[in-house]
């Protein structure tokens, strides 16, 4: 088939349905059989693909879906349309050959003209028009998705078993994987909804055979992915009114858990703390639970607040109000989760401060680890947002200038 223009030499005028044809044979040669091509003239605006009817569309959509420049047979084309579609074939065909979009290579035998092979004039611009991806789109999408170094071992030997995937199967689960290792770097946690709305953007979509795949190939309970209720852990010298009676929470020797659902069935509070400790290791806040004086109250912050979480403590302010003293690692996603968990108490009304989290506290450290470029991003980020409180601001410049951060176990 050929590329040649179509008012080129040897093109006959355009018939009726503006179609022209070329002769690929001797027309003087006294035979009976020849080879012609037909086309038309593409349409000035387009073939308006969005108005053609559903079954058109979709037959076009499966020829075009891997189509190349080269011609394809059209008894291949006729096979694929299966026999019940076969008249709804010869139709697209002959509204395609109008429009311009493709060309028919006929050959004459026996009196008739019979079509041979067909090609696509534009196969990627019918591909576009009908909002297909390119062949190759996904494996492309694929090989940059899986050039993205994995910094967890086992999430790395998830991704090596990927490869023998269909990349239009595999893009997906590697774009969890890659979800999962920056949730685990930034040291969140929370329940599958809460995963599934950072990995994905929306509390269910990632489908069950997902959910059991990585299950099995990550160890969810090491990446703080919770399958059970969560747990609000805290201490309090309180007394909390339920639907089915009261529980004095300052009875307790050191801390209490409770459900989401329970704190969301609070009815009435008496005796607020004086201030809440925010902790967010889950050793340091047991040691601060048990530490506290007798009308202070104490939180665990697990990390970037989960969504369950934040829930949870809005609902107690509501009950429980208290000013907060929020402790984080002293690193730069401290300074982020400290900023995210304040937040609920600014919107309460209440006032926060940070809580053993200046420079002090790093340099007092016995080890730190050096800071990496996703560290050095989050820290420019910060800067370039609203002015941090005075403590946290020297946090983060200390950070730089030791180009080190830490953990508050170590001090806390």
């Amino acid at each position: 088939m050929s590329d040649d223009g179509r008012a080129g030499e040897g093109w006959s005028a355009p018939d009726g349905d503006g179609i022209r044809s070329l002769r690929l044979s001797d027309p003087k040669r006294a035979s009976l059989k020849g080879k012609r091509l037909r086309r038309a003239d593409p349409a000035p605006a387009g073939l308006g693909l969005d108005t053609w009817p559903a079954d058109e569309r979709q037959l076009l959509a499966e020829w075009v879906r891997r189509a190349g420049d080269k011609p394809t047979r059209h008894s291949t084309l006729m096979a694929s349309a299966g026999a019940a579609r076969s008249m709804l074939a010869d139709r697209l065909l002959q509204r395609l050959l109008r429009e311009g979009a493709v060309e028919i290579e006929e050959s004459h035998e026996r009196g008739h003209w019979w079509p041979r092979q067909v090609r696509f004039i534009a196969p990627a611009a019918l591909r576009a028009g009908l909002g297909l991806a390119e062949p190759d789109a996904a494996r492309q999408a694929y090989l940059d998705a899986r050039s993205r170094p994995l910094g967890h071992p086992a999430l790395a030997r998830a991704a090596e078993t990927l490869d023998a995937l269909p990349p239009a199967r595999g893009l997906p689960r590697l774009e969890l994987l890659l979800a999962l290792d920056t949730w685990n770097t930034e040291q969140r946690s929370g329940t599958w909804r809460d995963f599934a709305l950072f990995a994905r953007g929306h509390t269910k979509q990632i489908s069950e055979a997902e959910k059991t795949w990585l299950a099995d190939e990550a160890g969810l309970a090491d990446f703080r992915i919770s399958t059970h209720t969560p747990l609000l852990r805290l201490r309090a010298p309180s007394l909390i009114r339920l639907p089915g009676g009261e529980i004095a929470l300052g009875a307790l020797p050191d801390f209490a858990a409770l459900t989401p659902a329970t704190v969301a069935a609070i009815s009435g509070a008496r005796q607020p703390p004086r201030v809440w400790h925010v902790v967010e290791n889950l050793s340091s806040f047991e040691r601060v639970a048990r530490a506290c004086a007798a009308d202070e109250g104490a939180l665990w912050l697990p990390g970037y607040p989960p969504s369950w979480w934040q829930q949870a403590v809005a609902t107690l302010l509501q009950h429980l109000p208290a000013p907060a003293r929020i402790a984080c690692d002293p690193d730069p996603d401290g300074i982020a989760i400290a900023l995210q968990a304040g937040s609920l108490w600014s919107a309460a009304g209440l006032p926060w401060e940070p809580w053993r989290m200046g420079p002090a506290e790093l340099l007092g450290l016995p080890t730190r680890r050096p800071l990496d470029a996703r560290d050095r991003q989050l820290l420019a980020s910060l800067h370039a947002g609203t002015p941090l409180p005075p403590e946290l601001a020297a946090l983060a410049d200390a950070l730089l200038q030791l180009s080190g951060k830490g953990e508050q176990e170590g001090y806390l």
